[in-house]
């Protein structure tokens, strides 16, 4: 019997711990682990993203979970190698929970052999040119009538722009940001945009912070679409498909930023009721 949709993360690592979605986390080793500091400039960006990952592998998977400031400092990893996932799940900060709940959903379902999964390239090409064909993907999976306000959780320029395509309102909300590349004010106060919004567009670094689960409460309690687009944690985001996310775009590590040839990340639509 399938395992029945969690409607939190905590309910999910439970399960997780429980064998509800396979063999039993204590069964599986982290074989490697990896913090990364990582900054990007586009060439017609005047914003510079500043990102830390924390990253594990077990067997064929990779699980990820940005971070802020010193959550988890770089001599972690030293000890991580050779750890179980069990005992990774139960640490107390939120950014190991998230990554080794992500390296364990990605091993015992990986994404690349997901039969719910669609497949996207992005080919080889410069920083920017990967960015915009990764973000273009993203918004493929908008479905919002004109007119419709949307929020906007982690301001991604393109994607403020492809939500204007499509007759939409964005409503920037970041923990960064102050402004969009356009000059549209960005708040830091999501539940502002919350209240206001039809549709919801968030990046999975919420899974990591703390804001998913009343993301995802919000969204099911007032019937809106929610949008995921997830390098950190895109397997653990998969796991709410149909229990509050309706669409998500899934980046397994190696990111895109990561390399210059052609990559793929994975794109699930829920099934409609």
């Amino acid at each position: 019997m399938p395992p029945s949709l969690p409607h939190s993360l905590p309910d999910l690592q439970h399960a997780v711990l429980d064998g509800d979605f396979g063999p039993r986390p204590a069964e599986l080793t982290v074989t490697s682990a990896f913090w990364l500091h990582h900054t990007t400039r586009l060439a017609d960006s005047a914003v510079t993203y500043r990102n830390r990952y924390l990253l594990m592998r077990s067997g064929d998977a990779f699980g990820a979970c940005s971070f802020e400031g010193d959550e988890v400092a770089a001599d972690f990893c030293a000890d991580a190698s050779g750890q179980t996932l069990d005992a990774l799940l139960r640490h107390d900060a939120p950014a190991v929970r998230v990554a080794a709940l992500d390296a364990y959903l990605g091993r015992v379902r990986p994404h690349r052999t997901d039969p719910e999964a669609e497949p996207v390239l992005l080919p080889t090409g410069t920083p920017e040119e990967r960015a915009r064909a990764r973000d273009a993907a993203v918004a493929g999976l908008l479905d919002i009538a004109p007119g419709a306000k949307v929020a906007l959780i982690g301001v991604v320029n393109p994607l403020v722009a492809a939500i204007r395509e499509r007759g939409g309102v964005p409503l920037p909300c970041d923990f960064q940001l102050r402004a969009t590349h356009w000059g549209d004010p960005v708040t830091d106060d999501m539940t502002q945009v919350l209240a206001a919004a039809d549709a919801v567009v968030a990046t999975g670094m919420t899974l990591g912070n703390g804001s998913f689960d009343p993301i995802l409460e919000h969204c099911r309690k007032h019937a809106l679409p929610l949008t995921v687009y997830a390098q950190t944690g895109s397997a653990v985001a998969r796991a709410f498909l149909g229990a509050g996310v309706t669409a998500l775009s899934a980046e397994p590590f190696p990111f895109s930023q990561f390399s210059a040839d052609t990559t793929v990340l994975y794109r699930y639509r829920a099934e409609r009721a």
